[in-house]
């Protein structure tokens, strides 16, 4: 997350952060990390600063300043808004509190929402909603299926994924963590309704039905899959579709929190936990799924299925048409 606008609330301090700055666009990262100790001094309590810092260090290649750095972050943001604690945790110092992840991504994309389609799609060369949707295509095919009921989209962002389901949702809602995203989406005529809410908080919620769900790049931000994919499987009517996106690890942890502060999956973690879910599996693609500072990344979407019979979430059947609380319409 960027913090070179996060004010100290010292205007010297500020000035000094921005020169830092200019260094480090420069490539002059041990200097640009020097310049923010010093001005640190006269603001030692600011979070953002202890930020800049402990980028400059990592991009110098002096990892235990970094840290040190970030520590002083993590104390004076305990919400975990700017990050500290993901950095700390991707070296292996500390663990993750839930609050603090989803307060470091709810920031990160209220930050992103203006500009969030253009770097995705003009920089980052982003595949997801539109492989997810041929792959979902292939799967409707054989099965018969010309169209779905009830539609959600977990983490809809700004709608890339919505935008491929419309055609054949007849229902659809979005949801997303960012406020700033759900404001820019609801202006759009993609969703029925957009919610801002965490995944688990919506999926839980009573009276949550569909009759497919899709999650493009959002599972990269959460730590563990087993517990969505259970509220999935309970909130998907018997013949429902689950479709979404990783990125991909191929080691023998089930996630690996990366550098870039983005979870990795192990592709078979994720079957055993969708089959725990009472889920099959239809396909799985391994894709390039964007690039990263020039260097692709590996993914893998899947889509499965709740099989005809299995027990799950009881709900009546509701008239799309019907004027009824949100909660009994997603």
């Amino acid at each position: 997350m960027t913090t070179t606008f996060l004010s100290s609330g010292d205007l010297i301090v500020d000035r000094r952060a921005h020169y830092a700055q200019m260094l480090a666009e420069a490539g002059e990262f041990s200097s640009a990390a020097d310049l923010m100790e010093q001005a640190l001094s006269d603001a030692p309590g600011w979070a953002g600063g202890w930020m800049m810092t402990g980028n400059f260090h990592l991009k110098a290649d002096v990892l235990s300043s970094a840290i040190a750095a970030w520590q002083r972050a993590a104390e004076h943001d305990p919400s975990g808004v700017l990050g500290a604690q993901m950095h700390l945790a991707a070296h292996g110092i500390g663990e993750i509190e839930p609050q603090a992840q989803a307060a470091y991504v709810e920031a990160l994309f209220d930050q992103y929402a203006g500009h969030f389609e253009e770097a995705l799609l003009q920089k980052l060369d982003y595949v997801v909603p539109g492989r997810l949707a041929e792959l979902l295509g292939d799967a409707m095919g054989e099965l018969g299926i010309e169209g779905f009921a009830r539609g959600v989209d977990l983490g809809c962002g700004t709608g890339l994924m919505g935008e491929r389901l419309r055609h054949v949702v007849s229902h659809l809602i979005g949801v997303d963590i960012s406020a700033a995203m759900v404001t820019e989406t609801r202006g759009k005529a993609i969703y029925d309704g957009v919610e801002h809410a965490e995944l688990l908080d919506f999926l839980g919620a009573e009276g949550c039905v569909a009759d497919i769900v899709t999650a493009a790049d959002v599972f990269m931000y959460c730590p563990a899959l087993p517990p969505i994919f259970s509220l999935v499987g309970k909130v998907l009517r018997p013949g429902g579709i689950f479709a979404f996106s990783v990125e991909r690890h191929d080691g023998q942890d089930s996630q690996w929190l990366q550098a870039s502060l983005r979870f990795a999956h192990n592709g078979d973690a994720i079957r055993a936990a969708l089959s725990d879910a009472g889920l099959e599996v239809l396909r799985v693609s391994a894709e390039t799924i964007r690039r990263d500072r020039g260097q692709p990344v590996a993914g893998l979407l899947f889509i499965a299925r709740r099989p005809e019979g299995v027990d799950g979430l009881e709900v009546s059947d509701i008239d799309i048409g019907t004027e009824v609380p949100f909660a009994l319409m997603n």
